[in-house]
């Protein structure tokens, strides 16, 4: 017989490898995927509300390290039991039901009464297909390469729940990654703590809905590290991600001014913390620090942000607003749009008294002709912003003790 494999990508997941086999002599054919890419780095769960005929369509990609299960009907596929399928919902159910006629025939001989309860659950499974009432499929795959369609996607889909979760030490030993008798590592390693993203739980800023912010360091080259938060809430969908500094207030402030002259220049990466400020001299524009909060991005990101949070603003263009400040307005977003196209040069400045903004050099380690980077001594003024003025690092206790 002939092989055949096949290396494609499904959409909004990732690359698998199809292959199929034929035989010319007895027309018996097989076909199975494997994954393209790696074991991920936690396993997944999908749980699907099965409602109508539609949903019996959705592509599903199930693994052979995978278990799917119908709770209504107590009925599981146990994991290598099958090898792994790019199929549907359907054809999970319709390969379950021709596993179990197989040896129905050899039942009805030496055991009718099994062979009838066999029957009666094969009646049920069949029915399932029709969906005269809504059941419940779950795919539970410790490897993480399982997948079951969403065609709303990328918007979120309401009858599919997507949990991932860290693998047993069972689950990774029947992967092969590890020996079940493996030692544990210490917990509070902290290199451990740089490679994973923590998750803690809290209300939702928009409805106070429960929801999940998760925290992950990044060391960002030629610079120092940096914490990335993000919230996501699944109930009204309001986002937002913000970036502090991993490292101490600098003893100096931070001054870097970029010429833009290139499109490319749209493309560098950017931080920009809570304390810097942003100015672009030929808009007469400048935002204080503290406006759009920290922030990790590219400079097309940042200018990007900077239109909206000014298109947004109801005071500047809503009913209340005058026609000529609203022609202002728009003639100043004009001349921004043109800039983050790469259609007018102009001079980027971001000031940041705690030095912890960073603006990239494309030509690192080597210096960069259009970026220009000024370290200064902070003024009183910004000492006090900062509240470094009565901060005491040195000596507290012995103060302490002593008033005490």
């Amino acid at each position: 017989g002939v092989t055949r494999l096949l290396l494609t990508r499904i959409p909004f997941f990732k690359e698998i490898i199809v292959s199929s086999f034929a035989c010319d002599s007895c027309s018996w054919s097989d076909a199975e995927i494997q994954s393209a890419g790696r074991i991920q780095e936690q396993g997944v769960r999908y749980t699907l509300a099965v409602t109508s005929r539609q949903d019996m369509n959705r592509e599903v990609v199930k693994t052979d390290c995978a278990t799917a299960r119908i709770p209504e009907l107590d009925f599981e596929i146990p994991a290598f039991t099958q090898k792994g399928v790019l199929t549907t919902i359907e054809g999970i159910i319709d390969r379950a039901v021709a596993g179990l006629e197989q040896d129905q025939p050899v039942r009805r001989a030496t055991d009718e009464e099994v062979a009838s309860k066999i029957d009666e659950f094969i009646g049920k499974l069949k029915q399932l297909k029709e969906v005269h009432s809504s059941f419940t499929f779950i795919i539970d795959d410790p490897s993480g390469n399982s997948f079951v369609e969403n065609p709303h996607a990328p918007q979120k889909d309401d009858a599919l729940v997507v949990t991932r979760y860290r693998r047993t030490p069972q689950q990774a030993a029947m992967l092969g990654l590890e020996g079940e008798d493996v030692d544990e590592k210490p917990a509070d390693s902290a290199e451990d703590l740089r490679n994973e993203v923590l998750q803690f739980n809290t209300n939702c800023p928009e409805c106070n809905a429960p929801a999940n912010t998760n925290m992950k360091v990044v060391q960002i080259p030629h610079f120092k590290e940096v914490i990335i938060m993000a919230t996501n809430c699944d109930s009204c969908g309001h986002r937002t991600n913000e970036v502090k500094s991993g490292g101490a207030i600098e003893p100096q402030g931070t001054r870097i001014t970029l010429r833009i002259t290139d499109p490319s220049d749209m493309t560098r990466d950017i931080l920009k913390s809570e304390t810097c400020s942003v100015e672009i001299p030929e808009l007469e524009f400048e935002l204080g620090m503290g406006a759009l909060g920290g922030k990790f991005t590219t400079l097309e990101g940042l200018l990007k942000d900077i239109r909206d949070l000014v298109e947004r603003n109801p005071f500047a263009l809503g009913d209340s607003s005058t026609p000529s400040k609203t022609e202002k307005l728009q003639e100043f977003i004009g001349k921004l749009h043109e800039i983050i196209e790469g259609k007018v040069k102009a001079h980027f400045i971001m000031d940041d008294p705690a030095g912890n903004s960073y603006l990239q050099n494309v030509y690192a380690p080597e210096e960069d002709p259009e970026l220009k980077v000024e370290r200064y001594e902070r003024t009183f003024e910004q000492n006090e912003d900062l509240g470094l003025n009565d901060m005491k690092t040195e000596g507290y206790e012995s103060e302490g003790a002593s008033g005490q």
